[in-house]
């Protein structure tokens, strides 16, 4: 029972001493993982989630409409999600959908919202399938193959490292960040000289690290999670092996350095949070999150927290509108989040800065931006 439906019923049963006044719910789905593998960057994307709406029915919510956050666990798999995405339709009766879940999850996800003509955000999932289920599928993070690109000019460019090992998740996260980094990993001098991969439910990394220490590469770009990367690296250490690591927003965690300990240090990763970001929208969020969680704020809360933001900015110009009008004002979205400025393509893709973040003494820090619009130019079909 909602609070409006409580109140509504205590004012009935005063019959008519009282005249009630009372804001309606616009109720927004959320599917995320809160148990199972992802569990830990469920609960934080969950807790972003919720800080925007906390943060946007304080404020008065969307002309004076109260947002509800309906919200169901979906433990990062597809045979979860798409009934969920069916509930949330038929009888939740959302008036749309933001996934704080990975890639498998959203993907199909995403054609159910399509098909009932409700729009769906993804916050941080990165498949470039995604968008492709339809013009009411949008996404406010980077599409993988991007950050891949990204990855390669970090290293080629930025870094000048030109000898590199990829070591790739076997999941559409991995296959994705790959897939970018190869197809330009030549334009910066780049030499792919060992490609490996694991499975998601990997821990123990020996022959791969027998294998990287033997080909002695300049850097190693290694997709994963905080939970996969994690024991990587803590293994290539142990392993005496000094080289550069080159992660992604998967690693965006302070779990990630607190499971990898003193070898975190000097990890680089590219992803959409800037925890030395100089701008109002994300060390408001930065503070707010951390007071209200207790914990260090990552990419994920920073995403579901632009996610939900974006949702209800297009709410308040549509009218509270769903369908069709909220889908025009999604795409017509031009909005500053802690995640940076958000605006869409005609596929409902972003295209912003991409962050660059190294652990120094145990915490996140700002180590450069990527800007190169040509490079970042995500998918328009």
């Amino acid at each position: 029972m909602t609070l409006r439906t409580t109140l509504l019923a205590a004012t009935i049963g005063l019959g008519s001493m009282v005249s009630p006044g009372f804001a309606e719910n616009i109720k927004i789905g959320f599917n995320v993982p809160l148990t199972g593998f992802a569990a830990a960057d469920g609960k934080s994307a969950l807790g972003g989630a919720e800080l925007a709406v906390e943060q946007i029915n304080g404020a008065g919510g969307i002309n004076g409409d109260m947002l509800e956050l309906i919200v169901y666990d979906d433990q990062a798999s597809p045979k979860e999600s798409v009934p969920i995405a069916q509930k949330l339709i038929e009888r939740d009766d959302v008036v749309a959908g933001v996934s704080g879940s990975y890639s498998g999850a959203t993907r199909a996800a995403a054609g159910i919202f399509q098909e009932a003509g409700i729009p769906y955000i993804s916050a941080f999932a990165i498949h470039p399938d995604i968008t492709r289920a339809g013009d009411y599928v949008f996404r406010t993070s980077f599409v993988g193959e991007v950050q891949g690109r990204a990855g390669a000019k970090l290293v080629g460019e930025s870094l000048g490292l030109k000898k590199a090992v990829i070591v790739t998740l076997q999941n559409d996260f991995g296959k994705s960040l790959a897939s970018g980094f190869k197809e330009v990993a030549g334009d910066y001098g780049i030499q792919v000289i060992g490609e490996y991969e694991y499975s998601i439910k990997d821990r123990q990394f020996g022959p791969i690290v027998s294998k990287i220490r033997a080909d002695n590469p300049d850097v190693i770009y290694a997709t994963g999670y905080f939970f996969t990367a994690g024991p990587l690296v803590n293994q290539l250490r142990a392993a005496g092996i000094t080289t550069t690591v080159i992660g992604q927003e998967g690693y965006d965690s302070q779990n990630y350095i607190n499971i990898a300990g003193a070898a975190a240090e000097g990890t680089i990763i590219t992803t959409s949070l800037d925890r030395d970001s100089s701008a109002t929208e994300t060390q408001d969020f930065i503070a707010a999150f951390e007071k209200r969680s207790g914990h260090k704020s990552d990419m994920v809360a920073a995403s579901a927290h632009t996610a939900i933001k974006v949702l209800a900015a297009a709410l308040q110009s549509s009218g509270a509108m769903g369908g069709e009008a909220l889908r025009d004002a999604i795409s017509a979205t031009d909005l500053t989040a802690s995640t940076g400025r958000i605006t869409f393509n005609q596929l409902g893709e972003v295209q912003k800065s991409v962050q660059v973040q190294i652990v120094k003494d145990g915490e996140w820090r700002h180590h450069s931006v990527i800007d190169d619009t040509a490079l970042l130019a995500p998918p328009t079909e």
